[in-house]
């Protein structure tokens, strides 16, 4: 099955057939998003509801050589979240199979 079978020409068209579905996002700033589309514009702006968002820090271990880090991550939940479009990296439609 080709993307004009599904009715994706161009880079919007997935977005559009992804509205009211899960979407995985990526960010600036190490962090990531999971929610449920509902609008997007142009600039890539988005709406998203029962959003959990999940922020990776890096932190440079005291005393220790150049390099030597760890990793936390921090996750979070909210109902309903707007997306600058300017931050966005990724968007990921849910796979269909």
């Amino acid at each position: 099955m080709d993307a004009a079978s599904n009715g994706i020409q161009e880079p919007f068209d997935l977005i559009r057939l992804s509205l009211s579905e899960r979407v995985f996002v990526k960010l600036r700033g190490d962090r990531e998003l999971t929610g449920v589309l509902h609008a997007y514009d142009g600039h890539m702006n988005l709406i998203l509801s029962d959003v959990e968002e999940t922020i990776m820090i890096v932190d440079q271990v005291e005393g220790a050589p150049e390099g030597n880090t760890t990793v936390n991550i921090a996750k979070r939940k909210m109902e309903m979240l707007f997306v600058r479009g300017d931050g966005v990296i990724l968007v990921s439609p849910p796979s269909r199979t």
